[in-house]
């Protein structure tokens, strides 16, 4: 019986402590430690410290060197902080390897082989405008392919269902009144990508983007099993889709907080993207000043990592010219009079209500009174969207129209972006 090898490792080690008790330390490890990487500090060491095992000056030369399944950080303040503790484990995660300490430990999420062309929209966070990136480029790329989105959600269905035909209102209502979460990502994707869509569920999220529970891997092989030409994976919040695809989108938005993006493993989510979405670029959101900071943070991280600025622009997949429109979304107050002018500007509606509460059941609620004078709801497919506002709208006999938020960029080509990225992939 041939006995199992320990996991190879990597050592992390400081000169503010005395070089013998680090060897020691190394020494007692339960793993086949190959490598030693020193982080800085001077105050225990002479020079020429002997560790027991070869010395490398940086993260990077010793995960290539060693080749590590786990690092082990045996550093301390105050050379290594708790900011700088999670920007080494996100480097080490990006690299494949477990990341651990004396009372903690980080491992890489598990990502399920996937055969076919693919790519993933994945999230910095909740309400970032991941779903709507995720139907752009499924759009894209089904105006000459046969594209099949794998979405996940909080709220999606025990086990993976495809939903070929874009849902109807009334396929929607029905759904929402059998108890069913109606408006989760995947219903959204069919019926505003209008391409075959498979729904799946997750719970829990950790730090890294790990789904604590899924289906994704069951809902790869039904998307597999109708063999298109591209698969789209589309994540939940800050969750990664647990499946290995040849690309990886990443949308931010230019709202959130720079630490929220790249600090604590955030960092990790950029080393494993191909690209960068930001959107919401401009004021009040996104003004300038915090556009580029943001920037800034993301090459601090990745320097070559390209980055595409865009804005949303509802877009109901009806024309409202003309109509009395009530909007129901989840925009934060602060950009409604913006949506509210678009809407009359580019879409001839007259607006008589902007309504960001879709998430927040009671508010909305409260919210209704105000649309006594619409004669559409234009509504996005989000959270209340359709046990709520669809069903008022139903009481009243008023119509619903969906909306879709379309995705601009400000100033690079996003969907060259995008060609370039998957394009290659998907003729190899």
């Amino acid at each position: 019986m041939t006995e199992e090898r320990p996991p190879r490792a990597l050592a992390l080690v400081d000169g503010e402590h005395y070089p013998d008790v680090v060897r020691d330390a190394i020494a007692g490890l339960p793993y086949a430690v190959a490598g030693a990487v020193m982080l800085g500090g001077t105050e225990k060491v002479r020079g020429g410290e002997d560790y027991g095992v070869p010395l490398h000056a940086s993260l990077e030369a010793g995960l290539d060197a060693v080749r590590p399944d786990v690092v082990v950080d045996l550093s301390d303040e105050p050379v290594v902080g708790p900011r700088e503790r999670f920007r080494l484990g996100s480097r080490t995660l990006a690299a494949g390897a477990s990341y651990l300490g004396a009372d903690f430990r980080f491992d890489p999420v598990l990502f399920a082989p996937f055969d076919l062309p693919s790519v993933a929209v994945v999230g910095s966070g909740k309400r970032v405008g991941k779903t709507a990136v995720a139907g752009h480029v499924a759009r894209l790329f089904a105006a000459d392919r046969d594209v099949v989105v794998v979405a996940m959600g909080r709220g999606g269905p025990p086990d993976p269902v495809i939903v070929d035909v874009p849902p109807t209102l009334e396929a929607l209502l029905e759904l929402s009144r059998s108890g069913l979460h109606a408006a989760s990502d995947y219903l959204e994707d069919a019926a505003l990508a209008r391409v075959a869509t498979v729904g799946c569920r997750r719970c829990g999220g950790g730090l890294a983007g790990a789904p604590f529970v899924s289906n994704v891997a069951e809902g790869a092989r039904v998307a597999a099993e109708r063999s298109p030409d591209l698969v789209v994976f589309e994540g939940s919040g800050a969750a990664l889709p647990p499946v290995a695809t040849d690309a990886r989108v990443l949308v931010v938005g230019a709202g959130q907080d720079p630490e929220d993006v790249v600090g604590y493993l955030g960092a990790y989510r950029l080393l494993l993207v191909d690209l960068v979405v930001l959107t919401s670029c401009e004021e009040p959101l996104g003004d300038a000043a915090r556009v580029g900071t943001l920037q800034a943070a993301i090459a601090d991280v990745a320097p070559k990592l390209e980055v595409v600025e865009t804005v949303f622009r509802p877009r109901p997949v009806e024309s409202v010219r003309g109509r009395r429109v009530a909007y129901f979304s989840t925009a934060p107050e602060v950009v409604h009079d913006g949506l509210a002018a678009h809407l009359a500007d580019a879409c001839g509606a007259e607006v008589v209500l902007v309504s960001g509460n879709l998430s927040r059941r009671d508010a909305l609620r409260d919210d209704l009174p105000g649309a006594a004078k619409a004669d559409v709801f234009l509504v996005e497919i989000k959270a209340a969207a359709i046990d709520v506002v669809a069903e008022a709208a139903a009481e009243r006999g008023i119509d619903v129209v969906f909306a879709d938020n379309e995705v601009l960029a400000t100033v690079d080509d996003l969907d060259a972006r995008l060609r370039a990225l998957v394009v290659p992939r998907v003729a190899a």
